[in-house]
């Protein structure tokens, strides 16, 4: 019986922040600290003529104003070195910094910063990747030939002989637009030299260990010189992976020996970090007229925008989810990332596995229409299974609990199933004779931690510390886990108890300062459960097989110490894509989750609203089942965003959208009246008490789940997101003239 696995614990964080006292990194100050602000490029790309800092060199209390001369290695990157920490010989996007102005207070560094005077040669501007692609299109970096970053082919089967099989096949292009992360706590930093000599920087991260990284190779320092401290983070979904300020503010500290603080406004925020890919997707889908899938063939394209980022690793996720979680024996798949001038593109919730279903659920509805079959029947006659093979060639394992989600959401959603199938539930009366109600379904799976390869690792020591009578009085772990706000502190700390069998409450974390705490990764692929709970696991039990030891050899020991590097692919090895084929065993482990949408559209406006959310999800095993549903509800509010009315806007690379005003994030109005969810726990005999992950799952598939409702309502299918009222309503227009001129034709 667990006595802390499974339960609501009180979160590890949670006193200090709804008393306000937890500080985040724009809460930091120290004496005789100075403040920077960044001269942004003015153009999408261009080469730089000339930097003229005089004029702001001579405004009183600036202290300094750096450019590309000062930085000793003028590049940084979290997969390739593509970017310049300050722009050198030309800017790639406007979301590139030309220089950096540090003075006494704030408001004389942005003054000063609008008087540095940035000479330009404009260039041509490619930002439509199906341009960009073209051997006639300008390069966005001309020494690599080509803007195509990278290319995936996946080949399964064969697939003229899955479509010479199929009884109908249909086609879709389907196209996912950039997104902004939206985290409530905008970037900033501190640097500073520690008392040890050591360059030091305060701020939000998800990966604090890459950060320094890649800082001292900017700055041409070994590792061991520079550390980095996490305190609280306001929100990352996958925006603080990659670098920010955290080289601007190191070097600055790094030059002038002293203090400086940097903190981005909202429209600097949505100018200097990456955005959600959007997609290009195209698809042809055959089956069998009793609806087994027989042969998929897709062409995806996602922008990159000016520089590679996690684009490469997304492309390669994103590949591997484009069929869906279904057993299709044939495949044709072509996967590229693109670069452009557009604001580069990088992690988000889903990391590439958030917009496929858009394309993959779609298809799957429209078989369903035109084979006269519930789309729940369609799903079960296909989604995969332990020991099936998916189109990467790999054999499904570990407890494939997608049927099982399936199953709970349709069911809670009100299907039925009956001796001749699944059958839809009666969704009742609309609210008002203009408007009609739908429902759709959808499913999506995710990968839980570093795939291809990759040597995913996560390191945790354990401190006890004993009493006079032996017993453990306190337990230390030091761990380099970012809480990016979904709960893993409380996770880490239930499973420490649970192992270690002590009261929760004497279970501490010591502080996210690199320099003490080994690497866990990143706070992404949800994998910090998995991972960083294997970590502190095992740990924990090396820490108590070496407490029993020392009682029984009664040496008087009041510290007791242990440490454990897991290494994923030591209990689940991952290879690489093959170059001509594809095949590979992709991912360590997998979530799932099957979403319900009824919806209501009013066809006089076009505006939809979600009656109900019904959701189901496969995590292994809940740890906090608290957490578990508050990242659901998350997940399904960016889900919602995604499917209705987020879009990050750029016109020939320059920023339209530069603040909230002009983005709409779903507020509490925008979201389900009601929200239903069911957890499905299939065990990972590899995760820790058998759990896997979820903090991205959840997201995958509320888009396609409304935009099948939506269809089922008023009968259109919106191929690109966001589906806004007027897109609804244009699209309802044009169905009622094609119908007209029907019927006009018989």
């Amino acid at each position: 019986m667990n006595r802390y696995i499974g339960a609501s614990v009180e979160r590890y964080d949670i006193a200090t922040k709804v008393a306000g006292s937890r500080k985040y990194p724009q809460d930091f100050n120290m004496e005789g600290q100075l403040y920077a602000k960044v001269v942004w490029s003015e153009y999408a790309h261009a080469r730089i003529l000339a930097i003229d800092t005089k004029a702001a060199e001579q405004v009183p209390g600036v202290v300094a104003v750096f450019t590309h001369k000062d930085v000793p290695v003028n590049e940084y990157g979290i997969y390739l070195m593509d970017q310049r920490v300050l722009a050198q010989d030309k800017v790639y996007s406007v979301g590139d910094p030309v220089a950096l102005v540090v003075a006494e207070n704030e408001k004389v560094a942005a003054r000063a910063a609008g008087l540095v005077k940035v000479s330009y040669e404009p260039l041509p501007v490619v930002t439509d990747v199906r341009l960009a692609m073209r051997p006639d299109a300008p390069l966005v970096h001309e020494e690599r030939g080509t803007n195509i970053l990278h290319h995936i082919p996946i080949r399964a089967g064969n697939i003229e002989e899955g479509f010479a099989r199929a009884d109908v096949i249909v086609k879709g292009s389907y196209y996912t637009p950039r997104v902004e992360h939206a985290f409530m706590q905008p970037e900033a930093g501190l640097g500073y030299i520690d008392e040890q000599g050591r360059v030091t920087v305060i701020c939000a991260a998800q990966w604090p260990h890459d950060d320094v990284r890649q800082i001292a190779h900017a700055l041409a320092l070994p590792e061991e010189q520079v550390h980095e401290i996490v305190p609280a983070i306001g929100g990352a979904f996958g925006g603080r992976e990659d670098i920010s300020l955290q080289i601007l503010v190191a070097l600055a500290a790094y030059k002038l020996r002293r203090p400086v603080k940097l903190v981005y406004t909202r429209a600097e925020s949505m100018r200097g970090h990456g955005k959600r890919h959007p997609f290009y997707m195209r698809y042809r889908t055959g089956a069998t007229r009793d609806g087994y899938l027989t042969a998929v063939e897709v062409e995806c394209i996602t922008d990159a925008g000016s520089a590679a980022s996690t684009s490469i690793p997304v492309l390669q996720n994103a590949a591997s989810f484009l069929a869906g979680p279904y057993y299709v024996p044939h495949a044709r798949i072509d996967a590229y990332t693109v670069y452009t001038n557009n604001i580069l593109t990088m992690a988000m919730r889903g990391f590439g596995a958030t917009q496929p279903p858009f394309g993959y659920e779609l298809q799957m509805d429209k078989l369903a229409e035109a084979l006269g079959m519930d789309p729940v029947e369609i799903r079960m006659r296909n989604l995969l299974e332990d020991g099936m093979r998916a189109v990467t060639g790999n054999i499904m394992r570990h407890g494939t609990g997608i049927k099982k989600t399936l199953e709970e959401a349709a069911l809670a959603a009100g299907w039925r199933r009956t001796s001749a199938g699944w059958q839809k539930p009666d969704l009742g009366a609309p609210s008002a004779p203009h408007k009609r109600r739908g429902i759709g379904i959808a499913c999506g799976y995710k990968n839980v931690g570093y795939s291809f390869g990759f040597d995913d690792k996560s390191e945790a020591h354990v401190e006890l510390r004993l009493d006079p009578q032996g017993q453990i009085a306190r337990v230390l772990i030091r761990i380099g886990a970012s809480e990016v706000g979904q709960g893993v502190l409380t996770t880490l700390t239930q499973i420490a108890a649970e192992t270690l069998d002590v009261p929760i409450e004497k279970i501490r974390l010591a502080l996210l300062d690199t320099a003490v705490v080994p690497n866990a990764g990143s706070s992404s692929a949800s994998r910090q459960t998995y991972m960083s709970g294997n970590a502190v696991m095992r740990a924990c039990q090396k820490a108590l097989e070496a407490y029993y030891e020392a009682l029984r050899a009664e040496e008087g020991q009041d510290v007791i110490t242990a440490s454990y590097v897991y290494r994923a692919r030591e209990m689940t090895p991952t290879t690489p894509y093959d170059p001509v084929t594809g095949q590979c065993e992709p991912h360590i482990s997998y979530s799932y989750s099957t979403q319900a949408a009824i919806v209501e559209v009013d066809t006089e406006t076009g505006e939809v609203e979600i009656l109900r959310m019904v959701s189901s999800t496969d995590l292994g095993r809940v740890i906090h089942p608290a957490n578990v549903f508050g990242q659901v509800a998350g997940g399904i509010h960016m889900g919602v965003g995604f499917a209705l009315t987020e879009e990050f806007i750029q016109q020939e690379g320059q920023i339209i959208t530069q603040s909230f005003t002009g983005y709409q994030i779903p507020t509490v109005l925008d979201m389900p009246r009601e929200l239903i969810h069911r957890n499905v726990e299939v065990a990972d005999p590899t995760g820790p008490f058998g759990a896997t992950g979820l903090g991205e799952t959840p997201t995958l598939p509320t888009a396609p789940a409304i935009i099948h409702a939506i269809h089922d309502a008023v009968g259109v299918w919106i191929d690109s997101l966001p589906a806004t009222p007027e897109k609804v309503y244009r699209a309802m227009r044009e169905m009622g003239k094609k119908n007209a001129r029907r019927r006009q034709g018989g």
